[in-house]
């Protein structure tokens, strides 16, 4: 069974972004089956000096702004996919005017995969928020983003979104904007304006609402910060009542401009009416112009 899962995961690479993400549900329930096994985290070269350990992240894939540019989005790929199989389907979406930045995790051991090494935008112990969360990692990918991100020119507004895994990391961008700073207490460095989660969780949420209560500069950041969650109400691998709760516990945080909507029976996988609602909800909140062209 474990040998089969390791020929699934290869098969990734070369595969559509469906059965990606049907194999990121085979890897989840064959992980439940798989002894947990320590492991040395890999150290490679990086621009990120933040962390203590260094992660090599993978390629970016940019899709260039059809019309004029209005706004740059940083989209963060599930467990175990890349930013290739992301820039195909972003690249087909009616919004001419954003520049799309997909970038491709470090493939790093993930203890949720009894240690199976695969792209992953952070350490996964547990879907669960009793589970530790991987500050390390959390905070070398958000700093990712935020280089990524730091170039862009001063009249474009920038955000960041995800899927799963990459959407629970486009949350956690949102907190350190918020607090002005990461985990490790380096300031963050980027003006959001717009964050996305489909199917994901937000890290840190029980302690979040203590850590935003200390400071009125974050309290205000956070309020004018708007962020958009989509769940499916049939996930079988992030469950939806972690969506829900994501929402409430920015909510009470602070976050004043979340918006949550449930897609009835939709699995854990994107549709086109839920990156409509995506596409509609930019549009508004960016004040995009040709939108559908």
């Amino acid at each position: 069974m474990w040998n089969r899962c390791k020929e699934l995961a290869m098969e990734r690479r070369h595969a559509s972004s469906l059965i990606a993400v049907i194999a990121t549900q085979v890897l989840f329930l064959c992980a439940s089956r798989a002894k947990e096994m320590s492991y040395q985290q890999h150290s490679s070269s990086s621009g990120n000096r933040m962390a203590r350990r260094t992660f090599e992240f993978g390629r970016t894939h940019v899709v260039r702004p059809r019309g004029k540019h209005q706004a740059t989005i940083v989209w963060l790929h599930g467990l175990g996919d890349n930013g290739s199989s992301l820039s195909q389907h972003l690249e087909s979406l009616s919004l001419p005017n954003i520049k799309w930045i997909c970038p491709t995790a470090p493939t790093r051991a993930v203890t949720f995969l009894g240690g199976f090494p695969c792209t992953a935008w952070f350490d996964v112990r547990e879907i669960s928020e009793d589970s530790p969360d991987d500050w390390e990692g959390l905070d070398a990918s958000a700093a990712h983003v935020a280089n990524l991100l730091s170039t862009e020119p001063a009249d474009v507004k920038v955000g960041v979104g995800g899927f799963s895994m990459g959407a629970a990391t486009a949350l956690y961008s949102a907190t350190c904007f918020a607090l002005g700073k990461y985990a490790n207490g380096s300031p963050y460095p980027i003006n959001l304006r717009a964050v996305i989660g489909l199917s994901g969780w937000l890290p840190g949420s029980r302690s979040l609402r203590n850590k935003m209560e200390v400071s009125n500069d974050a309290a205000r950041r956070a309020s004018s910060l708007p962020i958009f969650l989509c769940h499916g109400t049939s996930d079988d691998v992030v469950p939806f009542n972690f969506g829900e709760r994501s929402s409430r516990y920015l909510s009470s945080a602070g976050f004043r401009c979340v918006t949550f909507k449930s897609h009835e029976g939709l699995g854990h996988y994107t549709v086109p009416r839920e990156m409509d609602d995506v596409c509609h909800w930019l549009t508004a909140r960016l004040g995009l112009e040709g939108y559908g062209s």
